[in-house]
């Protein structure tokens, strides 16, 4: 993969390529090696095993058939590839953010979580999920001494027919003001995450920190890929949630703070307006809704009420 960074010549309209004059014995051959590739696969015990490499197959040689990949290009993708593989470790998953700045994780998300009814929708998963967040209670703090100006977050979990869902387990993570992680820090800090369960009537509440823009991890084989296409790792500021109740689909979704300005340019595609809210700045000072101290720092609110579609729907 070329990571040749000099500016687009813009002076010209951009078309396309024109596609390679290709003789009818040499696109004879190129068939038939992907004939028999396809055929390898026929024995296949597992139909939709079958299925899922015979697709691959067809859609990758077609690509290779399309832009007539030199050998150069094909050993520079093994190398990217590989560069991957080799940063990939139990903190970082550079294959996600791989899948998520091609657009291929939101599809694969659209594909999974058909629209139904007014459910939330759902948006990206990302690669910071731990399993291990510590339990918060409601109205108690997911910082955890995550740096960043208080937030004050509450809704409610409903089903598609409004009646409220008590005891949904609510996941929560996000970053600090610095735009990292806990897991992107050198210690065992656990900040910035949580988990909670919904009230008798459906409601939640909790404190976390005002979401900030951040980079995705931009030092590897991906970040050279969006630095080469001239693209920005910036992700809209963003909280993330996924939230699960007996008979209803799981939910994994974002809100994403109304007026970020990346909001039409975030690095994964996850920004959808319906998850877009208001986090709303309070003066210093201002009562907050439990009555905690906050001294004389400002803080921000945001309501999102959540909507799960049934299981299997």
């Amino acid at each position: 993969m070329s990571t040749d960074t000099s500016e687009p010549d813009t002076s010209q309209p951009d078309t396309p390529e024109p596609a390679a004059v290709v003789s009818a014995e040499q696109q004879a051959r190129e068939a038939e090696l992907t004939a028999r590739v396809l055929a390898s696969f026929d024995g296949t015990a597992d139909p939709r095993l079958r299925q899922l490499m015979q697709a691959a197959v067809r859609h990758l040689h077609a690509f290779l058939r399309e832009v007539r990949l030199s050998e150069d290009e094909w050993q520079q993708g093994i190398e990217f590839l590989t560069a991957a593989g080799h940063i990939t470790d139990e903190r970082r998953q550079e294959f996600i953010l791989l899948s998520d700045t091609l657009g291929a994780s939101m599809q694969t998300i659209a594909i999974n979580n058909e629209a139904y009814a007014d459910a939330t929708e759902a948006t990206v998963f990302g690669p910071f999920f731990v399993e291990d967040a510590p339990l918060v209670q409601l109205g108690g703090d997911i910082a955890g001494g995550a740096k960043g100006q208080p937030c004050w977050v509450e809704g409610t979990v409903l089903d598609t027919g409004g009646k409220p869902v008590p005891g949904a387990r609510i996941e929560v993570w996000e970053a600090d003001e610095d735009g990292r992680y806990d897991l992107q820090y050198d210690d065992d800090r656990r900040a910035g995450r949580g988990h909670l369960f919904s009230a008798d009537d459906g409601s939640y509440r909790f404190w976390a920190v005002t979401p900030t823009p951040y980079p995705i991890p931009y030092d590897g084989p991906v970040g050279k890929m969006l630095e080469a296409t001239g693209r920005s790792p910036m992700r809209a500021s963003h909280l993330h949630f996924m939230v699960s109740a007996e008979g209803l689909r799981t939910l994994v979704t974002h809100i994403f703070v109304r007026g970020d300005d990346r909001l039409e340019s975030d690095s994964v595609f996850g920004v959808k307006e319906s998850l877009v809210r208001d986090f709303a700045e309070q003066a210093a000072g201002t009562p907050t809704p439990d009555g905690r101290d906050l001294g004389d720092a400002t803080w921000s609110r945001v309501r999102f009420d959540i909507v799960l579609a049934p299981g299997g729907a």
